[in-house]
C-alpha cells in the first residue's frame, strides 16, 4: 500500500509518523513546499522574543528523523494537482523546476493555511511581513534586533503574541485593528479590558488604533511609512501583517473534492473527503463546532494534531472519529492571560441561542495568598434550555484552569444546574472555596431563576 501526503508541519507529520507505526510495510510519502517539517508554528512569536535562542528547537522531527522510520521525504516539493481518476498527483521540484507525476493508493491532504494578505499598495516592500513558517520567524527576528519602530496590523492571537514579543526587544509598536478593541474574538465587554491592560501595561511602547486599516505601505525599497483609512501616516521601520489565515484549499480545484460552507474541505469523522481513498486533516478542513452543531472553521495546532492521528487510524483500516471543536484557546500578553472555550455570547447570538450572561470578578485564591490576583469569568448560557454554550476568562491569576473545567461540561451538554453540582478542589493556593467558575454558575441561575 502506497500513501501519499501533501504538506507536514502538524496534521501531515502527526498522520504519518502514527501510519507508519500502524502499517510499518506501507510505504509512506511525504511532499511539501516548505523548507521544514514537524514544526511548531505555535512557537515561533517567543523565539522572536528571545525566551529560546535556537529557532530549530520548535522543529519537533527533521526529514532525516522520518527517513530512519522508513518515511520519504520530499522538502522544496509543491504538489500542483490532483487526478483522482488516475489516483495520481502532479509535482513540481521548486529547486530544479521539473514537473513528474506520483501514484497513490491513498492520499492525504495536509496543506494547511497561510496568512490572509488584504490588497494593500506597498506589501512587497522590504521588511514587511508576515508570520507562519520557521524561515518567516528568523527574517522578523533578525529585522527587530535591527530597527526601532514597528506596525502590527491584526490585533488577534499571532498580533497581540508578537506585540509581547516586540516589547520585550524594545521596539516602539502601533498596533492597527480594525474593531473597537484587540482580541475581538472575545465580546467587546472583555476585549475592552483586555486593551485597556494592554495600553497601561506599556505605555511609553504600545499605541493602540482602532477602527483603522492600512490602505498603503509606502518607501522605496524598504517600508518607511504607512497610511491609515482615516488618512494619517505613521513613520515605520518594518510593518507585520497578522490580519488573519486562509486555508490552502487550491489543490482541490477541478478535482470533485468538496468545500465546505467555511471555504475549507469538507470531511466527515473520519476525515474523509467526498473522494474515495482521499483524506484531509489540519488547518484545511472545515471543523464541526460541538457546541453550535454547525460547521467552523477554527485552525489550531492541538486540532489538527488530533486529526492527524485520526486520519492515519482510519487510512489504516481502523475506525476512529474525530467528534468535533469546542474553539478552546489560551494566549497571555506578559502576566495577563487570555482564554476562552464554547462560544461567546456574540457567536451564540449568530447561531440562533438566546444567550444569557454573567461576569464575575474574583480572586483565584484565598485572599490572604501574596499570590493572589484578580480574574474575570464570563459565562454564557442558552435561556431555554439552562445548557452552557461558552465561557471566556481573563486575568493575571489562573484563567486557563478554569477554562479547561468547563471543556468537559460542555462535551456532556450539561445544564448550568449540573455543572454547578462539580466538586471542584479546593486549598487556599490554588482557590477560594467556591471557585470562581461555580461563583459564575449560581449568579447564573440565580439570573434564571
Amino acid at each position: 500500500m502506497k500513501v501519499i501526503i501533501i504538506g507536514a508541519v502538524a496534521a501531515g507529520s502527526k498522520a504519518a509518523a502514527k501510519l507508519k507505526r500502524l502499517k510499518p510495510d506501507w510505504q509512506i510519502i511525504i511532499y511539501t513546499a516548505d523548507n521544514n517539517i514537524s514544526y511548531s508554528e505555535c512557537g515561533l512569536p517567543y523565539y522572536i522574543a528571545g525566551t529560546f535562542k535556537d529557532v530549530h528547537k520548535l522543529v519537533i522531527r527533521t526529514p532525516q528523523d522520518f527517513k530512519k522510520q522508513g518515511i520519504e521525504v520530499f522538502t522544496k516539493h509543491f504538489v500542483e494537482k490532483i487526478y483522482p481518476d488516475k489516483k495520481q498527483i502532479l509535482i513540481k521540484n521548486l529547486q530544479t523546476k521539473e514537473e513528474f507525476t506520483d501514484n497513490y493508493d491513498k492520499l492525504i491532504i495536509a496543506t494547511g493555511a497561510r496568512p490572509n494578505v488584504p490588497d494593500i499598495q506597498g506589501v512587497n516592500l522590504q521588511n514587511v511581513f508576515t508570520l507562519r513558517t520557521i524561515e518567516d520567524g528568523i527574517a522578523i527576528k533578525n529585522a527587530v534586533l535591527q530597527n526601532k519602530k514597528a506596525v502590527i496590523l491584526g490585533g488577534g492571537y499571532i498580533g497581540i503574541e508578537l506585540l509581547e514579543a516586540f516589547v520585550k526587544q524594545g521596539l516602539y509598536i502601533s498596533l492597527i485593528q480594525s474593531s473597537e478593541a484587540i482580541m475581538s474574538i472575545f465580546d467587546n465587554d472583555l476585549a475592552q479590558i483586555i486593551q485597556k491592560y494592554v495600553i497601561q501595561k506599556n505605555l511609553e511602547q504600545v499605541k493602540i488604533i482602532n477602527n483603522q486599516t492600512i490602505t498603503s505601505i509606502e518607501g522605496e525599497e524598504k517600508v518607511q511609512k504607512i497610511i491609515l483609512s482615516d488618512g494619517k501616516e505613521i513613520q515605520t521601520d518594518m510593518v507585520v501583517i497578522s490580519a488573519g489565515i486562509k486555508p490552502n484549499v487550491e489543490i482541490t480545484q477541478n478535482t470533485g473534492i468538496k468545500l465546505g460552507e467555511t471555504g475549507a474541505i469538507k470531511v466527515n469523522s473520519k476525515m474523509e473527503t467526498n473522494i474515495k481513498d482521499i483524506y484531509a486533516c489540519g488547518d484545511c478542513t472545515e471543523k464541526y463546532h460541538i457546541v453550535a452543531q454547525k460547521p467552523c472553521w477554527i485552525p489550531l495546532g492541538s486540532t489538527a494534531n488530533k486529526e492527524g492521528r485520526c486520519c492515519a487510524l482510519n487510512v489504516s483500516g481502523q475506525t476512529d472519529e474525530f467528534e468535533g471543536v469546542l474553539g478552546s484557546a489560551v494566549t497571555k500578553y506578559f502576566d495577563f492571560t487570555m482564554s476562552m472555550t464554547g462560544l461567546t455570547e456574540k457567536q451564540a447570538l449568530k447561531y440562533g441561542f438566546e444567550p444569557v450572561s454573567v461576569i464575575v470578578r474574583k480572586n483565584d485564591k484565598a485572599g490572604y495568598m501574596p499570590d493572589v490576583e484578580s480574574i474575570i469569568i464570563k459565562l454564557t448560557a442558552d435561556k431555554n434550555s439552562k445548557k452552557i454554550l461558552g465561557a471566556q476568562g481573563i486575568g493575571q491569576g489562573d484563567v486557563d484552569k478554569r477554562i479547561n473545567t468547563l471543556t468537559s461540561a460542555l462535551l456532556s451538554k450539561m445544564t448550568i444546574q449540573e455543572f454547578f453540582g462539580n466538586d471542584i478542589t479546593y486549598s487556599p493556593p490554588f482557590s477560594t472555596s467556591i471557585d470562581p467558575m461555580l461563583t459564575a454558575a449560581q449568579n447564573l441561575m440565580n439570573k434564571f431563576n
